[in-house]
């Protein structure tokens, strides 16, 4: 009688133990956007919100959090419980915190339930400008060493790197930092810089509108949205080994030690939702590199961050940029 007791008592057990797995989420859940409302980042995380909801049964209350290149929303997150009630919602800043001494956090201190989007950048002038193709822009600065200004968002983001990216071929631009992006490119339409570099998420109403001049994507391949925009290595093409990453990777993640049941529900529920019609027409419209779609195992999912740091984090680096070497935290030279 007692075993059998004893052995009603496991099953029930068991039954509870089952339950308590697939109960995720049973309560309300939060997203921390680490930057301020209207970015890409903002965007992107509130879109992927209001679908997540649908497939996991429970609201989700998008909270802006900015400061520090994003490192105060993710580290608020760090210092959150590790349940899956915390989500984060990051861009690539989250690669170079370490060596640009922002902050001690990196992607291995988060579990990426997925890569969401890759957001194009474009190399622009303003309408008034003398310059008409890249080739013009680029012979200029040739011809004027220091002296053609660009604009970009702060030090280590990713249109201060594309600057970079220009040093290591011989270009040498006046690197002009702005608060913002929107501020960077506000310059280059009011004439106060020669060119700048915005994601496209933030620029198509320009282009309609006749106020910048598009000269070239900074990749190595052109847009299908905008094929007529050529391909930054059209002109360069050494540059291939820099641009053959994107500039602005948007990350969706949770702390690394979340339970791995509450993981897997977050991953099934997200692939729905990637896949979604909603999703897919919101990316396609926004001319977004669709890297939840390249990279969706672990291995390759790893694989891509660890390539994204080594090319970004070793170029600020020996630009003088970042002051703390990569190989201090294991990261090797692409």
């Amino acid at each position: 009688m007692k075993k059998l007791v004893s052995i009603l008592l496991l099953l029930v057990l068991c039954a509870c133990c089952a339950l308590a797995q697939a109960a995720y989420p049973e309560r309300p859940i939060t997203m921390i956007i680490p930057y301020g409302a209207g970015g890409t980042t903002d965007v992107y995380g509130r879109t992927l919100a209001a679908l997540l909801e649908k497939e996991l049964g429970q609201s989700i209350t998008c909270v802006n959090q900015s400061g520090a290149s994003g490192s105060i929303g993710s580290q608020f997150v760090k210092d959150s419980d590790s349940d899956g009630y915390t989500l984060l919602v990051c861009a690539e800043t989250m690669g170079t915190y370490r060596t640009m001494g922002v902050s001690e956090l990196g992607y291995d201190d988060f579990t990426v339930i997925s890569p969401l989007v890759g957001d194009p950048k474009i190399i622009v002038v303003g309408k008034d400008s003398p310059y008409n193709t890249m080739d013009e822009l680029l012979a200029a600065i040739k011809e004027n060493p220091g002296k053609l200004t660009m604009s970009h968002s702060g030090p280590g983001g990713s249109g201060h790197n594309q600057g970079l990216v220009l040093g290591e071929f011989g270009y040498d631009v006046a690197m002009i930092s702005f608060n913002s992006g929107n501020e960077a490119l506000l310059g280059v339409i009011g004439n106060q810089v020669d060119f700048t570099n915005p994601n496209i998420s933030t620029l198509s109403g320009y282009i309609a509108s006749g106020d910048v001049k598009p000269l070239a994507v900074f990749s190595n391949a052109r847009l299908e949205a905008y094929p007529d925009i050529p391909a930054f290595t059209e002109f360069m093409p050494e540059a291939e080994k820099y641009v053959n990453i994107p500039y602005t990777v948007l990350s969706f993640c949770v702390n690394n030690d979340t339970p791995e049941d509450v993981v897997a529900a977050l991953k099934d529920a997200t692939a729905k939702a990637l896949a979604s019609a909603e999703w897919q027409e919101f990316v396609t419209k926004n001319a977004a590199d669709k890297i939840f779609e390249m990279y969706t195992t672990a291995e390759e999912i790893k694989g891509f961050y660890d390539h994204w740091q080594s090319v970004v984090t070793w170029m600020q680096y020996d630009a003088g940029v970042a002051p703390i070497s990569p190989e201090e935290f294991g990261i090797a030279r692409p």
